[in-house]
């Protein structure tokens, strides 16, 4: 069987305070886009995680375990993930890998576990992926609210010219100023409500964006091609280094539809 792993964008991300946890609180709305990897599961001898090209641990191989331990779900599997996702893009490729990878066990075991639940023992991404659909997110990304859908637009991806560490990102955010206070992120917060379910180009803000281009200067380079290109709209994907142009026609050249 198989399932598909939709790529994320976030329309805007506002940086608050690091929890005690070591995740930040943020204001984020999480969209995703016609830009998928795909997962097929099948029984095996033992448990398998093969992802072609991407080396290291793998998020879909925790999501394996972790699914056995909240159901005891005992029968090994193979999954093959054929990825198209940028690594360590900012789209979280590898949380939508994971949240699929859930679905899957769902389906072949016949168990009707939380996903959402087990997710959230996998990181601040992976509930969001669990149902993909347009959400307000708050906390690290582990509250989520469903949004009516946007006005329909297209999403040109442009990747960055080598992978960006996420951790290095908000390490570096940090030592920038970037955070916002608690009454700001409240702002924010009560901003973007006020705009759903689309937001003006004011709010379409990435705050982790001066960080990835102090660490990755070549993301202003992808930025200018977006803007060339003639999108209404360019922001750095999450943490970077994908860079996203918007267009307001969902059918322009090189563009993928927001779902």
């Amino acid at each position: 069987m198989t399932e598909r792993a939709p790529a994320k964008i976030n329309v805007c991300l506002f940086l608050g305070s690091q929890r005690d946890d070591g995740r930040h609180e943020l204001v984020t709305i999480f969209q995703p886009i016609a830009l998928f990897d795909e997962l097929a599961l099948e029984p095996a001898d033992r448990d398998e995680v093969i992802c072609t090209g991407v080396e290291g641990p793998n998020l879909a191989t925790a999501a394996v375990a972790a699914f056995r331990e909240a159901t005891g779900f005992a029968d090994p599997v193979r999954i093959t993930i054929r990825k198209r996702i940028p690594v360590a893009g900012g789209m979280a490729g590898g949380s939508a890998d994971a949240a699929a990878a859930l679905r899957l066990l769902a389906r072949h075991s016949g168990l009707a576990p939380d996903l959402h639940a087990i997710a959230a023992t996998l990181g601040a991404d992976v509930p969001g992926q669990v149902a993909p659909a347009r959400y307000l997110a708050t906390g690290a990304g582990e509250r989520l609210e469903p949004l009516d859908p946007a006005a329909p637009y297209g999403v040109r991806v442009l990747e960055g010219p080598e992978p960006l560490s996420t951790g290095a990102v908000f390490r570096q955010a940090a030592e920038m100023g970037l955070r916002r206070s608690p009454e700001d992120l409240a702002e924010r917060l009560a901003a973007v409500r006020a705009a759903l379910p689309d937001l003006p180009g004011e709010l379409a803000v990435n705050d982790l964006e001066p960080a990835a281009l102090a660490l990755m200067p070549e993301i202003g380079e992808r930025m200018e091609q977006a803007r060339a290109a003639g999108a209404d709209h360019v922001l750095l994907s999450g943490s970077g280094p994908t860079v996203l142009g918007l267009f307001r026609d969902p059918a322009a050249a090189g563009t993928v539809p927001a779902l």
